[in-house]
């Protein structure tokens, strides 16, 4: 399969909202983007060149999540004002509306079937629905602060949500229950969504991290600490051997699943990134921000050849299989406005295995037992790493607090100074 690489490149912007945009999904037919947004509005963008867009209005306070049916024919929106609302993606905008929960609702999804919807909400509740006639089926209330993401996994069995309690809980459907909760996240976890295969999820963290799970395992595989501000956003890429992160510090980021590092970073927005997602065939990204613009990207990972790709995923997934200390903080070198791509060797400890055996199909003992050396070493280096990278964080949370403490025993000087006697 020919593999040329390209970077990301934006190839348009779109204008129309008038207030942070807060979610963005792909139709699976490829001529459409739909945008919610703090405005209220509900976008529908079509992708053809001088081709009309809509707005839809009809919440009646801002729109916090959007997500196109399966089928592409119906679009779900999620609502401050404590809808959910369905539309039919057209001109009319024609659709129902349902209270669907007390509180505000942060996130709407279909199922992989298109039969049920699951939301989230402030009211701390994550609830189950009926796509026909949006009949209630049961409630998952084991969190304990605001619910901002819920998900069904890809075969639909699991629906995985993210809290403002610091936990992600992964749900049976079919037994409506909690059967396991991750609770090591140093703040609100904002976003979280399974990997392609099912076999593990991504959470997006105000700790500045992007961590993954194993939901088999209940493991961590892989953490990553490469944004400079809350990580708001995420999404697999179709292959499943990518994940692009969306966050406060203006930039997007894409990972290399493989190899556990930082890919590229990129450059567009002004202000924080929200929202984030792939298309359907993994062809483009778009991405949303407090800057009220939804961009466009390519990207050009393996141009001209995604029907090999996404059928060779079809016949062998990849996902996180090697858990391990997370990643160094990758660094980047400039390459355009837009784009830059990380430059950090791979870490050896968040690799993951490739399945693709050597062109004999043999490799020799001596071969074997070297690279189990290196491979060793290279762990330990990259723990060591890790360890000092921790202390160097110490360090300077420390000499922060010294500073802070010296200018307040300085303003307290300087105001006793200029009491008069």
């Amino acid at each position: 399969m020919s593999c040329t690489l390209e970077d990301p490149s934006l190839e348009r912007n779109f204008k129309g909202h008038r207030d942070t945009v807060t979610s963005v999904d792909f139709n699976s037919n490829m001529k459409q983007i739909a945008t919610g947004s703090l405005d209220s509005c509900v976008m529908i963008w079509n992708l053809k060149p001088q081709t009309r867009s809509y707005r839809s209005v009809g919440h009646k306070d801002g729109v916090t999540s959007v997500h196109f049916s399966p089928s592409g024919q119906l679009l779900a929106s999620a609502s401050r004002d404590k809808t959910v609302r369905l539309w039919i993606p057209t001109a009319k905008g024609e659709g129902s509306v349902f209270k669907a929960h007390t509180g505000t609702v942060r996130s709407v999804h279909f199922s992989s079937d298109g039969q049920t919807l699951v939301t989230a909400s402030d009211d701390k509740t994550i609830k189950v629905w009926t796509v026909h006639r949006q009949k209630f089926l049961f409630s998952l209330s084991q969190h304990v602060n605001w619910v901002r993401c819920a998900r069904f996994s890809p075969d639909g069995r699991l629906i995985v949500s993210a809290s403002d309690d610091k936990t992600v809980k992964i749900w049976d459907k079919d037994g409506r229950e909690c059967i396991h909760s991750f609770c090591e996240h140093g703040g609100y976890v904002n976003y979280a969504d399974f990997h392609p295969s099912g076999t593990c999820i991504a959470a997006a963290c105000t700790d500045n991290s992007v961590k993954v799970w194993d939901v088999r395992t209940y493991k961590l595989l892989q953490h990553y600490q490469v944004h400079g501000g809350a990580v708001n956003g995420l999404s697999f890429h179709p292959s499943a051997d990518r994940l692009i992160t969306a966050s406060s510090d203006s930039t997007l980021k894409i990972l290399d699943l493989l190899e556990g590092r930082l890919l590229y970073t990129l450059h567009g927005h002004q202000g924080s990134v929200t929202c984030v997602t792939f298309s359907k065939s993994g062809e483009y990204f778009a991405s949303g921000g407090s800057d009220e613009q939804v961009m466009l990207w390519r990207t050009n990972f393996d141009r001209g050849d995604y029907g090999e790709v996404l059928k060779d995923q079809r016949t062998r997934t990849h996902p996180p299989q090697v858990p391990g200390s997370p990643p160094s903080r990758s660094r980047s070198s400039s390459r355009s406005v837009h784009t830059s791509r990380g430059s950090e060797p791979r870490p050896a400890s968040a690799r993951i295995a490739s399945d693709r055996p050597a062109p004999d199909g043999r490799v020799s003992p001596t071969v074997t037992r070297t690279l189990e050396h290196i491979v060793g070493q290279l762990d330990v280096l990259t723990q060591t790493v890790a360890i000092l990278e921790q202390r160097l964080t110490l360090t300077e949370d420390k000499l922060k607090e010294c500073i802070k403490n010296q200018r307040t025993i300085n303003q307290h000087l300087q105001s006793s100074q200029q009491t008069p006697i």
